[in-house]
């Protein structure tokens, strides 16, 4: 299960990027490489620091099919994902609540201290969007004052104490999607920030 949300998680960061890339009016290579640096660029990251290599976009294609349909869903849908923003908040606040768990969980499974393993969740959820803005000579979102990253921190507190008094993995990353998401949505409901 939590595989699956990967790859979900993967293709709505993907689609992101696409749509990143198609704003700066880059050809539909451009749109591919964006796509799949936000959906993949967390993981690489993380498999790399703890030297999980090849890192997993150069051991399953299914990664690149998701940027490819990321790009096939910018050229075609970008009005309709326009349209549906509150929608693709939710799943994009929810695909970060589980990019936090997988990265907490592999830093776990690496024996790593608590603090990495909430800094491995939090570049799993996060790099991706930082190499996207990058790439298109903006300033991180995670680097201003949103609440994106502390709710990053937020969840990997949360899957840690869980994992803590042992309850099952399935309910570790239920709780944890849905204090991450929840975080992220009331923050852009109410306008929230860092210096609120």
């Amino acid at each position: 299960m939590l595989h699956l949300w990967d790859i979900l998680g993967t293709y709505v960061f993907c689609v992101s990027g696409a749509i990143a890339a198609r704003q700066k009016s880059m050809d539909w290579f451009g749109m591919f490489m964006l796509a799949l640096i936000t959906g993949t660029g967390g993981g690489t990251l993380r498999s790399m620091l703890i030297g999980d290599t090849p890192p997993p976009v150069f051991r399953d294609p299914i990664y690149l099919l998701a940027s490819l349909a990321a790009v096939v869903t910018a050229l075609f849908a970008a009005p309709l994902w326009e349209k549906r923003r509150r929608i693709v908040s939710v799943v994009d606040a929810i695909g970060l609540g589980v990019f936090v768990c997988i990265g907490v969980q592999i830093a776990l499974d690496q024996n790593l201290a608590w603090w990495a393993a909430i800094g491995m969740g939090i570049i799993t959820a996060t790099f991706g969007g930082v190499l996207r803005d990058i790439v298109r000579t903006e300033v991180p979102l995670i680097f201003r004052k949103e609440i994106y990253a502390t709710a990053c921190a937020a969840g990997g507190l949360v899957y840690l104490l869980l994992e803590r008094i042992d309850t099952p993995a399935s309910i570790n990353c239920l709780v944890t999607t849905a204090s991450v998401a929840g975080i992220r949505l009331l923050a852009i409901r109410y306008a929230l920030n860092q210096s609120s």
